[in-house]
């Protein structure tokens, strides 16, 4: 069979049955045709739906987390290190949490019985969390994989609590991490706009729903805009007011250096052209 009939067949009206691949190229291929006659205004029109249906999005899947938080402790779903140790299933799904089969090897070095258990494996994990949209986890050693929706994960060790309290202890103080905290501004899908305080590191931010004050609800962000640093130099909460002047004049003197260069650059152009118009002069 040829590559061209094994991608399309014909049928009986006499078009083409098209590849999903085909499909999803065409699609993309209307969609960039269309952005292309959309004017900027429509464009940011089209940005902020968008933004608003990922905000009602993350609402929705918050809201479904929190219900399966209060479920697991009403009915106790959480494995105790005691119980784990035991060798008691998960107690989301029923598997093991550890089956002691080793781990999966990389998926290049798999042998032929390998791959079809694996593909079995991965089948019946599908159709078990067919409905929960989200991640999965293993522990080493174990093929056993969970659900990050249904599943709760494996309870800490005491060693593991020893290191984390070491890590933790080995922060600086709250008074020193004050000095890397910027604020920004969140605007969310109830049109409230509320401040947010996180690690001057981060270039976004990844809160999908925080608290509305004004709402008393949980509403998902629509649109992020950093402020600048969250505290004074005395450690007191800088003046959002005082933040946003401060990033305003930034925001200026970048244009203003801009326009100088334009300005330079325009500047240089105009005596090239002004050489240019001398020495056709000069020549005719």
């Amino acid at each position: 069979m040829s590559s061209s009939s094994a991608r399309a067949s014909d049928t009986k009206d006499g078009h083409a049955n098209m590849a999903p691949a085909d499909v999803h190229e065409n699609r993309a291929q209307r969609e960039a045709e269309l952005m292309a006659k959309l004017t900027e205004e429509q464009r940011r029109e089209r940005a902020a739906k968008r933004a608003l249906r990922s905000a009602l999005d993350a609402e929705a899947d918050e809201q479904r987390r929190r219900e399966r938080d209060e479920r697991w402790k009403r009915e106790g779903t959480h494995l105790n290190w005691a119980k784990y140790m035991a060798g008691e299933p998960c107690r989301g799904c029923g598997e093991p949490m550890q089956d002691e089969l080793g781990s999966w090897p990389p998926l290049m070095q798999l042998s032929e019985s390998e791959k079809r258990e694996y593909e079995e494996a991965d089948q019946k994990f599908r159709e078990r969390h067919a409905d929960c949209r989200d991640a999965r986890w293993s522990i080493s050693g174990s093929r056993a994989t969970h659900c990050c929706f249904c599943c709760p994960p494996p309870p800490m060790g005491p060693k593991q609590m020893k290191a984390l309290a070491r890590l933790i202890a080995s922060w600086p103080s709250h008074e020193e991490r004050k000095k890397d905290l910027d604020t920004w501004n969140l605007t969310l899908r109830c049109d409230h706009v509320v401040p947010h305080i996180q690690h001057r590191e981060s270039r976004y931010v990844s809160a999908r729903v925080v608290d509305c004050p004004e709402c008393g609800e949980r509403r998902g962000v629509v649109s992020s805009e950093r402020v600048g640093p969250a505290y004074r130099d005395d450690g007191a909460v800088r003046d959002l007011a005082e933040a946003d002047r401060e990033r305003l004049a930034q925001e200026l003197a970048a244009a203003e250096e801009k326009l100088a260069r334009q300005q330079k650059s325009a500047a240089a152009t105009q005596r090239r052209i002004t050489k240019i118009q001398e020495e056709l002069s000069s020549e005719s």
